[in-house]
Order: C-alpha cells, then structure tokens, then sequence
C-alpha cells in the first residue's frame, strides 16, 4: 500500500508539473511564455500576449490537473492520500521537473484542487477570486483573497479540509511575494496592462 501511495503521489506531482501555459502558447505561435511579461507560465501572463482563448485554456486546464489528480487518487485510494496527492500536483505546477523546477504561481491549479476536494468551498474561493480581482482590477488580489478565505471556509467542512487548504495558501503566498511588496508599493499593474 505504502508503495501505491508513493505511486499515486509521484504520478499527481508529475500531472501537476504540465506546463500548459507554455504549451498552448508554443502551439498558438505566441513563443515562449517564460520571456513575455511575467515570464510566469500561468494563465494571467498568457492574457498578456492578448490571446483570450489560449488563456482561458491556461486557466481550465491547469486548474483540470489539480481536479484530476485529486479526483483520480481519491477513487483509488481515498480521502488521505487524495488530499495528499493533491498537494503534490499543486508543487508540480509550481516546481515542474521539465522546466527546472521553475513554474507558476499556483492558482488555477489551487482552485481546481479545492474544487475537487470541496467543491462548495472550491466554489465559494472562485467567487472570491473574481469578484475581488474585478473590483480591484489585479489579478493578484483575487489570487490573494481567495486562498487566504479558503481556509476559513473550509471549516465548515472539516479541519482535514481546513488544514489541506492552508497547506495550498501558504506557496500560492510565497509565489505572490513581488506581487505583495508591488501591492504594498502601488505599483502592482491593473489588468488588462501591458
């Protein structure tokens, strides 16, 4: 069992570290995602090359891998490990082995996962993410608000969802440390900026 289990993990970190973002641009012909804007392979830095489309794609796919890997090791293998495997594929997107551990902030791929996990709480945290990210115009504020409510309202479920969802809160935070000081300064971009 220890051994699936280490499978089952290993298996969701490497679904998680696909780098969609790169790839659907790459495929697009909008070149390498890394040297545009952000340089961040995620879907906010893929709108940047002005492709809707592509990013939204960005964004329901990596938010998909989360889902699936969380889903899939769930059926197989239960609750524990799911929540487990989960949080490897939130450090694949994040650290992916193809692209030198060098990846992106997390979100879609967190949102997927809380989805999966709680999809009340998962839907509640989108909410968050939209509304805060439309009436301050940044991305990162809504990235930021919905994973620092995500915990709280994960305890209406359950402290294993709770602590699941802090653990997802606490890198989506450390990956947004230049958004925060940018925030902090005034000088974090609107979207839609160039």
């Amino acid at each position: 069992m220890i051994i699936v289990s280490t499978l089952a993990v290993l298996g969701a970190y490497l679904l998680g570290s696909i780098p969609f973002g790169l790839l659907l641009t790459r495929a697009a012909g909008l070149g390498d995602i890394r040297t545009i804007g952000s340089g961040n392979i995620g879907a906010t830095n893929v709108l940047r090359t002005g492709n809707k489309p592509i990013a939204a794609a960005t964004l329901l796919l990596d938010g998909a891998k989360g889902a699936v890997a969380l889903l899939l090791v769930r059926h197989w293998l239960g609750e524990d490990i799911a929540l487990i495997a989960g949080f490897a594929a939130l450090l694949g997107h994040l650290f992916p082995v193809w692209l030198g551990f060098r990846g992106g902030k997390g979100v879609a791929t967190g949102l997927g996962l809380l989805l999966a996990a709680a999809w009340l709480v998962g839907a509640a945290a989108c909410l968050i993410w939209l509304a805060a990210a439309r009436l301050s115009r940044r991305s990162s504020v809504g990235a930021l608000s919905a994973f620092a409510a995500a915990p709280l309202l994960s305890l209406a479920v359950g402290w294993k969802l709770a602590v699941f969802a802090l653990a997802l809160a606490i890198p989506v935070f450390i990956r947004h440390d230049q958004n925060i000081a940018r925030l902090r300064a005034g000088t974090e971009p609107r979207i839609g900026a160039k």
